[in-house]
């Protein structure tokens, strides 16, 4: 191995062919999930990933081991940071 170069894995161990795969099916489906798994640059967007966050609450639920909860956060984690950076802290009267 020479430099940055890891060899046949990446430091998680993953081969570099899975890898491939991987990015072979995110370049594949990406057009039709790319508009959920954005990062809102404005308030339709920001609406529209509450809204999706809304329905899949009403879908999983609690259930933890649900394929869509992963999805979940990952939703809560976009609207937060929008959230952060957008929308002023109420303050305590």
């Amino acid at each position: 191995m020479h430099g940055g170069d890891t060899g046949r894995y990446n430091l998680d161990g993953m081969s570099r062919d899975l890898l491939s795969r991987e990015v072979d099916t995110v370049e594949r489906v990406w057009p039709e999930i790319s508009p959920v798994l954005c990062v809102p640059h404005t308030e339709a967007e920001y609406r529209r990933l509450v809204s999706l966050l809304d329905d899949l609450i009403d879908l999983v639920g609690e259930d933890e081991s649900h394929p869509l909860a992963s999805l979940m956060e990952v939703l809560g984690v976009l609207i937060e940071v929008y959230e952060d950076q957008h929308v002023p802290e109420l303050s305590a009267t």
